[in-house]
């Protein structure tokens, strides 16, 4: 039970510090600050996770790398669905923090949704936001498996990397589809939009960051496991 809890408490911080940073500073990407300090948020919340809940329930905080995980055989399908549940019920929790330190504090959310993803910047496209997800979880989550592989020699710095993955996707992501890489941070904000703000358009695209990143972490476990495999037929 304790690393569901973990795993809770992880996905709810990286929503309010992550989403919370974007909703304050807002992720216009011409203007660049707002933008590079919400990837540094998303970032840096997890390399601050990773070694605090890291040792209890592996800091996954995301569906997508319990999916990959759960692929290379690090995990039971039990533990997979009881970390899906509490990671979407974090998020939700997260964004509902949000919404109260935002309405009470009258403070405008320059996201104008929560820190929702969305398709608007790539022209509504479901495959370039299909395909920007996919490939994006697909770079995070097998970084993440080599990092945390039990062969694999990073010491301590292994939540370092993983954070700063995250940041570099980030960079890149934001500009296109907000970046979700991760279905329970999406889910969470999108819920809490449209119950807040009457806003049910995140809604209507959600599924693909759901799908997208739960693709893209099915591609990375298979590669990796054939990267690893090969690694030891040589």
């Amino acid at each position: 039970m304790k690393k569901y809890v973990a795993e809770f408490i992880g996905t709810m911080t990286l929503v309010i510090l992550g989403c919370g940073t974007a909703m304050l500073v807002g992720c216009d990407s011409a203007a660049g600050c707002g933008y590079i300090l919400t990837a540094l948020a998303f970032g840096l919340t997890i390399v601050a996770m990773a070694y605090s809940i890291g040792n209890i329930s592996g800091c996954h905080i995301n569906p997508a790398v319990s999916l990959g995980v759960l692929l290379t055989g690090g995990m039971s399908v039990k533990d997979f669905c009881c970390y899906v549940i509490a990671q979407c019920l974090g998020a939700f929790a997260g964004s509902g923090i949000l919404a109260a330190i935002f309405e009470l504090g009258g403070v405008t959310d320059k996201t104008g949704g929560m820190g929702t993803n969305g398709l608007g910047q790539i022209n509504e496209s479901i495959a370039a936001g299909l395909i920007t997800e996919i490939v994006l979880t697909c770079i995070f989550v097998i970084a993440i498996l080599g990092v945390t592989s039990a062969k694999a020699n990073h010491g301590s710095f292994g939540g370092l990397v993983i954070g700063l993955t995250l940041v570099v996707v980030h960079i890149l992501g934001i500009g296109l589809t907000g970046t979700s890489v991760n279905p329970a941070r999406s889910l969470g904000p999108a819920i809490m939009n449209a119950i807040v703000n009457n806003n049910t358009d995140a809604l209507a695209c959600v599924w693909v960051f759901i799908v997208g990143p739960l693709v893209g972490a099915a591609i990375a476990a298979g590669v990796y496991k054939f990267l690893e495999n090969s690694k030891k037929a040589n």
